[in-house]
């Protein structure tokens, strides 16, 4: 590689981070600028062409950031709302593209229709990253941030099944094997589950075992690839087997060193900014060579085309996600004759949460060269991911606001659930702290004792005040080494204690996750002194 194209490969990063700098100084969307800034960017005069090559997008960027969502998302509050987000992964995606294909052939007749379904698979799955981060900046309720979590965890398997069977049919010029493409889907997310769980049962037995952080994560690191590479290997869906190791190794993650966890919150940070921002910047990078592929189309009429797509995209999710959330509460309602409706706010937030993202595009741009229009489906599943990106992007922030959703009730009850269960593995604590005395384990440095105890009575009062409501030279053990051993003891004591409530569904995992670095950071200062 020479300095000119070493400089070219760097450049791309290099830019995206900038940018992103940028975004989060101002307290921007950091996926909306780079979308914007790779637009204006594609234009300037001697700017490197950024191919996107979809088997790097689908084997190299995709697998961390499925995983990393997967690994801080929680399993019980996905399990809570299991209905809603199959019926958006999995039936919104379907419903999208038997709609979308329909109408984008009779718009467009020189389109077959097992291509325009081919179209219609290609822009149905949303990527809600940049709707997830604005979310939880402006307070959007929990349970609606699971259920986009959910969704753009899931919807890419979907998205992805029918497209190979839409592909297949329209280079052959044959019609779609609707069967073969249900049978094709179940084997392949039933094997990428099998597949997943497998890796992450062995990963997790072993990180259990690992009290080398730093091992710990770089074998972190390799679990998306090979969850995606030995699922793919037998032909099931990479997407879900990495999306399932990621579900389940977060569930067990408490379980490991509190070393792992504070590398791997750091780790997985870092791997998404970079991640993230190639990849927004890559899909503004793209819009020179899709325009250049359209030299001997209608503009106008193609323009039209676009319009009336990205509308529909809109529409169609407008109409389901009500369903959706409804429906089931109806019918358990005449069931049980009560059921909660869900604040209509939230239905129009999750409504209006329809981004497209990298996916659509590398699916667009892993078409056959002899696909039927292939310039033009390329040109459309660019102007509906930009069309989302933009319009709802932008919109999003201002119609959080408007609606005035809010998360305070949702926050002031884990505050209050937080102080619980803070008293309780504080008792914990100090109960373990009197065993390890009555054993004999301390025979000097009474104040030692008392120190401990003080420290557990304030961990306790900790969480009530968040609420307003509170008020040697002979090889003999030193207080400072007995001190950070018995403190080590009762810090195991309380995890246990936490993820026992987590378990029980007492607290939540954001709760557990909060006090579990506050508990990591303390041992990592005991061990560091």
């Amino acid at each position: 590689m020479d300095i000119s194209t070493a400089s070219q490969f760097l450049l791309l990063p290099a830019g995206a981070l900038a940018v992103t700098a940028v975004a989060r100084g101002r307290g921007w969307s950091a996926p909306l600028l780079l979308v914007v800034a790779g637009l204006v960017a594609s234009f300037v005069p001697g700017m490197p062409s950024y191919a996107l090559d979809p088997e790097i997008v689908l084997s190299v960027f995709l697998p961390p950031m499925l995983y990393s969502a997967a690994l801080d998302s929680s399993y019980l509050r996905l399990r809570a709302v299991k209905q809603v987000v199959g019926l958006l992964a999995v039936g919104l995606v379907l419903f999208n593209t038997v709609v979308i294909g329909l109408i984008a052939h009779a718009l467009i007749p020189r389109l077959p229709l097992a291509a325009a379904f081919a179209l219609g698979a290609i822009v149905a799955p949303t990527d809600a990253v940049s709707a997830i981060a604005v979310g939880r900046k402006l307070g959007l309720p929990r349970k609606s941030i699971t259920i986009l979590v959910g969704e753009g965890l899931f919807n890419d398997a979907t998205a992805l099944t029918a497209y190979r069977v839409a592909v297949a049919a329209a280079v052959a010029g044959t019609a779609a094997d609707l069967f073969g493409a249900g049978a094709e889907f179940l084997y392949s997310a039933g094997a990428g589950i099998v597949i997943g769980l497998a890796i992450a049962y062995v990963v997790a037995a072993l990180l259990r075992r690992l009290s080398d952080s730093l091992i710990a994560n770089g074998i972190s690191l390799l679990v998306p690839y090979g969850a995606y590479i030995a699922a793919e290997a037998v032909h099931a869906s990479g997407v879900i087997s990495v999306v399932i190791a990621g579900i389940y190794l977060g569930h067990q993650m408490s379980r490991t060193s509190y070393g792992t966890r504070i590398l791997s919150g750091a780790v997985w940070k870092v791997a998404d900014l970079v991640l993230e921002s190639i990849v927004f910047a890559l899909i503004g990078l793209q819009v020179r060579p899709i325009l250049m592929g359209l030299a001997d189309e209608n503009l106008t009429r193609v323009g039209v085309y676009a319009v009336v797509l990205f509308l529909l995209a809109v529409v169609l999710r407008a109409l389901w996600v009500p369903i959706t959330v409804y429906a089931p509460r109806l019918i358990r309602r005449v069931r049980e004759r009560e059921a909660r409706a869900p604040a209509w706010r939230n239905v129009v937030l999750t409504s209006w949460a329809g981004m497209r993202g990298v996916v659509s595009l590398a699916a667009a741009f892993g078409l056959p060269e002899d696909f039927p229009q292939r310039n033009l489906v390329l040109f459309l599943t660019f102007a509906v991911v930009i069309g989302t990106l933009i319009v709802q992007g932008l919109s999003f922030p201002w119609l959080i606001r408007r609606l005035g959703v809010s998360n305070d009730a949702e926050r002031y009850s884990d505050d209050l659930a937080e102080a619980a269960a803070q008293q309780a593995a504080s008792a914990a604590a100090l109960a373990r702290l009197e065993e390890l005395i009555a054993d004999g384990v301390l025979d000097v440095h009474e104040e030692v004792v008392e120190q401990l105890r003080s420290r557990a009575e304030r961990t306790a009062l900790r969480g009530w005040e968040r609420l307003g409501g509170g008020t040697g030279l002979d090889g003999a053990e030193t207080p400072s080494t007995a001190y950070r051993r018995l403190r080590r003891e009762m810090l195991t004591a309380q995890r246990e204690v936490f993820v026992r409530l987590r378990d029980e569904r007492r607290i939540d995992d954001e709760v557990l996750h909060r006090v579990m670095q506050e508990l990591d950071f303390e041992e990592a200062t005991l061990e560091r002194s």
